[in-house]
C-alpha cells in the first residue's frame, strides 16, 4: 500500500518551518502569503492555518497592520528555552524512575544506550557518524517521555521543541563541524545517559531528575560558544533567528 499523502495544511506547515529553520526566511522577514502559495504549492486556506500554527509555536509574530514576520530571539530567550527543556526532561526522568515497572519496559532505552556506547568506542566513530548519533540521541530523549507516561508533560515538551535551537540535538552537528573536542563532549553526554538509565532502574527519581537537568546544560555550553561566532550560528538549525547582542551586553 502506498503511503497516504499528507494534507495541504501539514505540507504548508512543514515547508514553512523548514524555510525558517534553514535560513531561507530570516528574522524580520515579512511573510508574503502570495509568494508562499506559489513556493509551497498550496492554497491560501491551509497556508493561513500554517501561519497561525507557526505563530503559536513562536517562530512567527503577528504584525500590528496584519500579516506575519519571522521572529528573532535574544540569547537570553534561547538560554531560557534550553533551561525549560532541561526542567521538562528532568521531570520526565523523575517520573520514569518513580513509575518504573520492571526491566522489560526499559528495553528500548537500554538498546539505545548500548548502540551509542558502540559508536563511541575508540576507532569506531567519526564525524560521519553524527547523523546516527543525532537519531539515537533523539530516541533516548523521546523514550524518557514515553516512560514518564504523562500527556501534559509530553505536550509541553513538544511545544519547546518547536524552537529548533532548543532540541536535544540542536548543537550536535554544529559541534562536529566547528568545534574541537567533540568526541569528549559526546562521551560526557553518554556517561550522563547511562547514569540516568541507572537512576531510573533503581527508582531514584531525584537523582534521575538532577542528572537530566545537568545533561541539558551541555547545550548551554555549546550555545555560549556559538554566540561568539556569527559563522557558527549560520550552521545551527534556526541560528539565523538568534540576535547576537552587542559586546557590552553580557551573555545570560
Amino acid at each position: 500500500m502506498s503511503p497516504r499523502p499528507i494534507s495541504q495544511g501539514l505540507a504548508a506547515t512543514l515547508g514553512l518551518r523548514q524555510m525558517i529553520i534553514e535560513g531561507e526566511l530570516v528574522a524580520g522577514d515579512r511573510v508574503s502569503e502570495l509568494g508562499l502559495v506559489e513556493r509551497l504549492q498550496v492554497s491560501r486556506t491551509p497556508l493561513r492555518l500554517a501561519l497561525a500554527q507557526l505563530e503559536h509555536e513562536g517562530l512567527l509574530e503577528a504584525l500590528p497592520g496584519g500579516g506575519f514576520a519571522v521572529r528573532s530571539f535574544s540569547s537570553q530567550q534561547v538560554a531560557d528555552a534550553i533551561e525549560l527543556r532541561g526542567v521538562l526532561e528532568g521531570t520526565a526522568a523523575r517520573l520514569a524512575a518513580e513509575r518504573f515497572s520492571g526491566h522489560a519496559g526499559l528495553a528500548e532505552l537500554v538498546g539505545v544506550v548500548a548502540r551509542i556506547d558502540r559508536m563511541l568506542r575508540p576507532g569506531q566513530g567519526g564525524v560521519e557518524d553524527f547523523g546516527l548519533y543525532v537519531e539515537l540521541n533523539e530516541q533516548f530523549h523521546d523514550e524518557l517521555f514515553a516512560l514518564a507516561a504523562s500527556d501534559p508533560l509530553q505536550h509541553a515538551y513538544e511545544r519547546v521543541l518547536a524552537l529548533p535551537f532548543a532540541s536535544p540535538s540542536a548543537f550536535i552537528m554544529l559541534q562536529a563541524e566547528l568545534f574541537t573536542g567533540w568526541h569528549d563532549t559526546l562521551t560526557v553526554a553518554q556517561h550522563q545517559h547511562r547514569e540516568m538509565l541507572d537512576a531510573i532502574e533503581r527508582g531514584e527519581g531525584a537523582r534521575a531528575e538532577a542528572i537530566a537537568r545537568e545533561h541539558a546544560r551541555l547545550a548551554r555550553i555549546n550555545l555560549d560558544a556559538a554566540l561568539r561566532s556569527e559563522h557558527a550560528l549560520t550552521k545551527l538549525p534556526g541560528g539565523t533567528l538568534i540576535r547576537i547582542e552587542d559586546e557590552s551586553t553580557p551573555l545570560p
